[in-house]
């Protein structure tokens, strides 16, 4: 997912005091009927002046977030894709509670990719859902909106019942005057409504008024997800559609020298073959023909700029770099003076391979060409502006003539968030290629995703910190050598700064603990292996590393995880009240049977802390069992607490996952792994019990879609320290290093 740190950049207002940021929103002083239909829409002062002009349209219309219907439905316009992490859900409950609609009546639709209108407000005039922003940016833009409603059908049942506004009472979607006893809903006061103005200001609800905010609220999407009504792009049909896939080199970096396609062209199905950028694409009448036209392919490719080592060799260079000062990413204090003077040194090597992101819906889209010259494209959208504009300069229009339809998508954790817009540029140029003869629908199967997609980075990091005689921390010295995926994109300039990778560094650079003198070092490793963020981006790194070694010098000093933790969190108060809530709640420091061990960890990440307690058992075999992970949150004001708990859940169940047992290796520059059994996900039986505990809190809310990954991995690692007393820091685990 998308960086906190490139949110940041993105957004200046996001580092700045609330009342400063919110003085700069405000609404649009107009409003459109439709229909019948009273349409609420907002906007943010740093975007050109936009007219809004309604047309009779039952889709989404521009810049509506709130549309009530004749037939008293409440339609909220969702901005961001929801891939499974709740925020259709999150977004619609904002709406409803400012509104005081029934549950029942409300709904949501995908907003249309429009920039200008649908921007994430923490990323400027750019429609995106990453770095766990999507409730973040979107809380005080929705609850002015579902307020602003609510005022006006008030006002419009004010003039028809020509009683004082003051006297009415909105109620689970029923409009109430109770002296005259008349009452009406909301559909019937739709039209009236829609011709008043927006209030200039409203007033929004105290907590202790919200109806939704705060509760466990049903998912809006379980319905349609479970009777199978929700639409994918894999169900998308249209007339005439063929299925495209296409034959990617097998070493990242090489280029298509030459093929054969007669072989291809030979399979029953097949309608054609052509060559793209990215490779060769086949298209069949369905998706068997396909595969097997590109399975009859003969390619002849150039490696000469291709990625031909090995994963080991990958590792040795990277240890080399490590051996030798980094750009600083972040320094204070006198570390040699420190390392002088301390009583004991202790260093320490953290390795990470390359990790896959295996969402269960693999990346696919549809796209047809219009007899207007325009496109049309349906897909699992997570970065709407980049992939209408990535499609539209291939295609030679301009990205108002590419309508692209955001559908539910079955998962991302960052893989849909490519900044060249990958797999939509492969469709649109196969379009481009087969001049727009039918519609197509490019399809990538698992070994595509696994072999041939983008991972998260292989890292190297090196410490050396030491202690004095007090056992306090006194020096930290930190290297990182990874490779960045923004180096060489649109983002860079905003992300890359004096030669360093925020993303790279994220959880280590801006760590809370207060040690007096520190390095933190960056080494750049190219290569042409393709890499992207991944679920917590780097936090999901420099997590395990920072809270492994910080529970390592606790044992070092002789002092208790916890208390260390603590004297080094000096104005954190947030992270203290963590720490403190999941030790309480989790029993840590409570005595353990032989072979069981109890480890915590705490990380912030995405404005968010998260400290988790994990127990574990380690069989002689070597073999680990995580009982029970506690965790204790605290992501501003909960909007929807079961969702939310249901992230941390599922941000473990994938975390440990890739500590268990999950990487990507090379072989001379070649992927090993294909699918599920040689890239094997968290099975269920590998599932913790856990518990989730959300700290109370009266601030805006904060991103949660990937806080849960970082801290489980040092959780569960330094849990197995206690039961065994050997350290286990690289990830995945090597569980033979416990076999007694």
């Amino acid at each position: 997912m998308l960086s906190k740190s490139i949110a940041q950049r993105l957004h200046s207002d996001a580092s700045k005091s609330d009342a400063s940021k919110l003085s700069r929103r405000r609404f649009l002083q107009n409003s459109s009927a439709a229909a019948g239909t009273l349409v609420i829409a907002t906007t943010i002062d740093f975007l050109p002046a936009v007219s809004l002009a309604a047309t009779a349209n039952d889709g989404p219309l521009p810049n509506a977030f709130v549309k009530i219907a004749a037939d008293n439905t409440v339609t909220v316009i969702i901005k961001h894709l929801d891939k499974g992490q709740g925020v259709a859900t999150g977004l619609t409950t904002i709406v409803a509670d400012e509104l005081d609609a029934e549950w029942a009546q409300m709904r949501c639709v995908f907003a249309p990719a429009d920039a200008k209108l649908y921007n994430n407000l923490f990323m400027g005039p750019f429609q995106a859902t990453g770095g766990s922003t999507s409730i973040a940016n979107s809380w005080e833009q929705l609850r002015k909106a579902g307020a602003a409603a609510r005022a006006m059908l008030v006002a419009a049942a004010s003039s028809t019942w020509n009683v004082p506004e003051a006297e009415l009472v909105v109620e689970k979607g029923i409009i109430r005057h109770t002296a005259s006893q008349r009452q009406t809903m909301f559909g019937a006061m739709a039209a009236m409504a829609s011709t008043l103005p927006i209030p200039a200001d409203v007033k929004l609800k105290q907590p202790q008024d919200w109806i939704y905010i705060g509760k466990d609220v049903p998912r809006i999407d379980s319905i349609a997800k479970t009777t199978g009504a929700a639409v994918y792009a894999m169900d998308v049909k249209r007339p005439g559609m063929v299925t495209a896939v296409v034959a990617r080199p097998p070493r990242f970096g090489s280029q298509v020298r030459s093929f054969d396609a007669s072989p291809a062209k030979a399979i029953k199905g097949v309608v054609g073959v052509v060559q793209i950028p990215q490779g060769v694409a086949v298209l069949a009448a369905d998706s068997w023909s396909a595969i097997r036209g590109r399975d009859a392919l003969k390619i002849d490719w150039d490696d000469s700029k291709a990625e031909s080592r090995s994963t080991a060799e990958i590792f040795d260079n990277y240890r080399a770099r490590a051996a030798t000062p980094g750009l600083p990413a972040a320094r204070r204090g006198n570390l040699d003076s420190a390392f002088a003077g301390a009583q004991r040194i202790i260093e320490a090597e953290f390795t990470f391979p390359y990790l896959a992101h295996a969402p269960m819906e693999t990346l696919n889209a549809v796209i047809e060409m219009k007899s207007d010259g325009g496109a049309e494209i349906w897909a699992g959208s997570q970065f709407q502006t980049v992939e209408q504009a990535t499609a539209a300069a291939i295609l030679g229009l301009t990205p108002e003539r590419v309508q692209l339809n955001t559908l539910w998508a079955g998962g991302s954790f960052g893989r849909r968030a490519t900044p060249n817009a990958d797999y939509v540029a492969e469709l649109a140029a196969i379009a481009k290629q087969t001049a727009g003869k039918f519609p197509i629908h490019l399809m990538w199967t698992r070994e595509d995703d696994i072999k041939g997609g983008r991972y998260r980075p292989l890292a190297l990091h090196r410490l050396k910190t030491g202690i004095d005689a007090r056992g306090n921390l006194v020096a930290w010295q930190q290297r990182i050598v990874d490779q960045s995926f923004m180096v060489g994109t649109p983002l860079e300039a905003m992300v890359v700064k004096n030669g360093i990778d925020e993303t790279a560094v994220e959880g280590a650079a801006d760590m809370p603990y207060a040690v007096p003198n520190l390095s933190i070092e960056w080494h750049h490793a190219s290569s042409p292996v393709t890499t992207l963020w991944w679920r917590s981006v780097g936090h999901s790194h420099t997590a395990q590393a920072v809270e492994v070694m910080i529970d390592e010098l606790a044992h070092a000093a002789k002092k208790d995880p916890v208390a260390f933790r603590i004297a080094l969190l000096e104005g954190h108060p947030r992270h203290v009240a963590v720490l403190k809530l999941v030790a309480a709640a989790g029993e840590f420091g409570a005595p353990m049977p032989r072979g069981r061990g109890r480890g915590i960890a705490l990380h912030e990440s995405f404005n968010t802390v998260v400290g988790m307690v994990a127990d574990v058992t380690v069989a002689p075999s070597g073999q680990i069992s995580v009982d029970r992970v506690v965790a204790a949150v605290d992501c501003g004001i909960a909007v929807n607490p079961d969702v939310i708990r249901a992230q941390i859940e599922g941000g473990i169940g994938y975390g440990l996952g890739a500590a268990l047992r999950n990487q990507i290796t090379l072989t001379n520059g070649i992927v090993d792994q294909s699918n599920f059994d040689s890239y094997e996900p968290l099975r269920i039986s590998d599932m913790p019990k856990v518990e989730v505990h959300i700290v109370p809190s009266s601030t805006p809310p904060t991103g949660i879609g990937e806080p849960g990954v970082p801290p489980i991995a040092p959780a569960v690692s330094n849990a197995i320290f206690a039961a065994t007393g050997k350290r286990l820091r690289s990830l995945p685990w090597d569980l033979n290093l416990l076999k007694s």
